[in-house]
């Protein structure tokens, strides 16, 4: 008898937000990862998202420097071994479905959720943000939500601070 197995595809999803050159940090803390998983042969799909969007956030009145930082922060994963015929590299405002979808799942969220999350909360209180923070930096975990969607991606790795984002997903 002939077993039915769904295989089950491991998608991974990775991104820097253009606001500056990269640095021994980001080495350290997430491509050094990102360079791992992409030599993973369990994962189907390796997906590098340049998040212009989400930089926009918090830098709105500079979006000068959001734009002048994609090539930038792209040069600087290629030159630490990123290849993209083993990952696929893209510009988040380049994908007019995510912004599709964001706009669809802001129906599904309420603002006290979102005022809820303690890394929204906490990086509201770094940029001086009392009840006068912007709609966008507030829905930032709605954007990301779309970008997972998007991709399909089951594996999101991500530092400490955004796990309550992506718990949001769920």
């Amino acid at each position: 008898m002939m077993e039915n197995k769904k295989e089950f595809n491991s998608i991974v999803l990775t991104g820097d937000r253009p606001t500056g050159r990269l640095h021994l940090g980001h080495l350290v803390g997430s491509i050094k990862n990102r360079l791992a998983l992409q030599e993973d042969t369990t994962i189907s799909e390796k997906w590098y998202m340049v998040a212009d969007v989400q930089a926009l956030t918090d830098n709105a009145d500079n979006p000068e420097k959001v734009r002048s930082n994609v090539l930038e922060v792209v040069l600087d994963n290629l030159a630490c071994g990123i290849d993209p015929t083993k990952t696929t590299m893209f510009i988040q405002s380049g994908v007019p479905a995510i912004a599709e979808l964001t706009v669809f799942f802001m129906n599904l969220v309420t603002l006290a959720r979102l005022k809820r999350n303690p890394t929204v909360k906490n990086e509201m209180k770094q940029n001086g943000y009392a009840e006068d923070v912007p709609i966008g930096f507030l829905s930032y975990p709605i954007s990301q939500a779309a970008d997972i969607l998007f991709t399909k991606a089951n594996i999101i790795p991500v530092g400490e601070d955004q796990l309550p984002v992506i718990e949001q997903v769920n």
